[in-house]
């Protein structure tokens, strides 16, 4: 599980060394292709769990960064990677989409929905499937943007506040009195990628008005840590405490880092005409490593209010999202700090979470280095590792200028 923790920056930017360990993780995760539809997830040792909660079940948001993963994988010339995008967008389109009321099922298995709620969440997610899977040339693409748009419009966007609701029943009952900004982070990259897909203005717009509520807005007033929860009138819910996966309590510093690199992006796309975003970019990531980084290396899962270590799970994702965003902001304003954190998290990383025996990253592991699951079981998809690889890499994104 080990490797030389003596590799330099250097050799963690190189592209070579990049390609090899997305490559390393598209040949783990093609084993979680369903025959029967959909894809599984993968044990430790990347065999599919057992049918039971976490194994058959096919979740909206991992079929589609499943979609969005491989997709990505075309770029590379990747083999079976086209086929693999298509077996995806077909159990999306017939059998995770709900024909009777419009919107995609939250879960699904062989015989239908198991969690039949609809999140807007995982309908961001939706977006970004079908954005890559145009540019990768799939003929279904603009049927699945559609059908995300058409959801997210006239189900999730709330106007009056430049951001999506959260979660509703099947038929659209009993929406949930609840915002929060992890679904609108993910929309936020989805709109990008909408936008590199196919042009339309109004997706870079709705990319803004979202962040400036989230970051702008929220996050400077809390000294660039990202507020997570809110009542249905935007206003801060700090006390609320939902699911331990997607909605945590306290603060995500995994979440701040992801936005981190979000906010460069838009940046980029939109021109520059933000000025605000640059400062936002580096006030996030220095408050996630300065409050977030534990002292045997890896990243707080959150935080309390008052900015204290909540939950000490060291996950895979934090360490992905921080190796993105510590190389854009090098990218636009370079710094030693940057590239620092950059080669630390990566080191973190290879000696840690990437399993160099059976493949794939660790999902966690505990303070004796080695791997748990507290939240998550198996090994979850192939999304934050693979562009964690993908991004330095040059492969996606935009491109930047100093």
């Amino acid at each position: 599980m080990t490797t030389d923790p003596a590799k330099d920056i250097a050799e963690y930017s190189d592209k070579r060394w990049l390609l090899a360990q997305a490559r390393a993780l598209l040949d783990f995760h093609v084993n979680a292709v369903d025959p029967k539809g959909g894809f599984r997830t993968l044990d430790l040792e990347g065999q599919p769990l057992p049918p039971g909660p976490g194994g058959a079940e096919r979740a909206l948001h991992e079929v589609t960064r499943m979609v969005h993963a491989y997709a990505m994988a075309t770029r590379l010339d990747y083999p079976k990677a086209r086929e693999i995008v298509d077996h995806g967008i077909e159990w999306l389109l017939t059998r995770q989409y709900d024909a009777q009321n419009g919107g995609f099922f939250w879960s699904v298995d062989d015989n239908g929905p198991v969690d039949p709620l609809k999140q807007a969440y995982g309908h961001a997610f939706v977006l970004l499937a079908a954005a890559s899977a145009h540019q990768a040339g799939h003929g279904d693409a603009e049927k699945l943007r559609d059908l995300a748009m058409e959801t997210l419009w006239t189900r999730f966007w709330e106007e009056e506040h430049g951001a999506v609701s959260d979660t509703f029943d099947a038929d659209w009952t009993n929406g949930l009195a609840y915002r929060g900004q992890n679904a609108n982070m993910h929309l936020t990259e989805a709109l990008m990628a909408a936008h590199d897909a196919w042009g339309d203005a109004i997706y870079l717009t709705s990319a803004r008005r979202i962040a400036e509520r989230i970051i702008n807005v929220n996050a400077r007033a809390a000294g660039w840590v990202v507020p997570e929860h809110f009542h249905p009138d935007w206003s801060p819910d700090p006390d609320f405490a939902g699911d331990v996966m997607f909605r945590p309590s306290g603060t995500t510093p995994g979440h701040a880092l992801e936005w981190a690199r979000l906010v460069l992006e838009l940046w980029q796309r939109t021109g520059r005409l933000d000025d605000w975003m640059p400062e936002a970019a580096q006030g996030l990531f220095r408050q996630a490593v300065g409050l977030g980084w534990l002292p045997d290396g890896g990243f707080a899962y959150t935080l309390a209010n008052d900015g204290t270590v909540s939950r000490d799970w060291r996950l895979w994702w934090p360490c992905a999202e921080a190796i993105n965003a510590a190389w854009a902001l090098d990218q636009v304003a370079p710094d030693p700090f940057w590239r620092g954190w950059y080669g630390r998290v990566w080191s973190f990383v290879d000696r840690n979470m990437i399993d160099h025996r059976h493949g794939g990253w660790f999902p966690e592991i505990g303070p004796d280095g080695e791997p748990k699951t507290t939240v998550f079981a198996g090994k979850p998809d192939i999304y934050h590792a693979l562009q964690a690889c993908l991004i330095p890499a040059g492969v996606m994104g935009p491109a930047y200028q100093p």
